[in-house]
């Protein structure tokens, strides 16, 4: 059963960190064969044909997304960033990234794996190293270890998505007033 592949955190490149889910429990990874990497690179909207990818791929892209989710975690910290987590974002942003073509019915941007990790590598540096790093925040859900941008207003958001983290949550805890509730009014 193919889980699809939501895109809740407002950047490809946490988007991208955030399909290794539950780094704290049971890892979930998303992108266990080369198919479910190819359906990602594909379901972002960042290429519209790629390459199939191998297992090599699929290796670079864990390492990547790695990176990306330890430099982001460093960077909402302010701490120093791991050097290897930053030799192996810069060396993938270094790479050619894809590049879109215009055709008669619109865009049309074709890849190889190199080029769609390129592309992800370079949207984590230009988020990284902007201005919406202070909108930067992990899930509310425990579980969860996406990071993605808050841009509600007066930046209030819990969860990385209602639908998954958030409904959720909101259901735990109307349960945990209910149970309560008959008891703070007979006081």
């Amino acid at each position: 059963m193919h889980h699809a592949h939501v895109f809740v955190c407002g950047n490809p490149a946490l988007d991208f960190a955030a399909t290794l889910r539950a780094r704290r429990s049971v890892r979930f990874e998303m992108f266990a064969t080369p198919d479910r990497l190819d359906a990602w690179y594909l379901e972002s909207g960042l290429v519209d044909r790629i390459d199939p990818a191998d297992d090599a791929d699929v290796q670079h892209a864990k390492d990547v997304q790695e990176a990306i989710y330890d430099l982001s975690t460093a960077r909402r910290f302010g701490q120093e960033y791991d050097e290897k987590a930053l030799r192996l974002l810069n060396g993938a942003a270094r790479k050619p990234s894809a590049a879109p073509q215009l055709t008669p019915t619109g865009r049309w941007t074709e890849a190889t794996h190199e080029q769609a990790l390129s592309t992800v590598a370079r949207h984590a540096i230009e988020l990284l190293s902007g201005p919406d790093v202070p909108l930067m925040k992990e899930c509310g859900n425990p579980e969860c270890t996406r990071v993605y941008v808050d841009r509600s207003r007066g930046v209030r958001r819990q969860w990385c998505g209602m639908t998954s983290c958030g409904n959720k949550f909101k259901a735990a805890a109307y349960r945990a007033r209910k149970a309560t509730a008959p008891a703070a009014a007979a006081r």
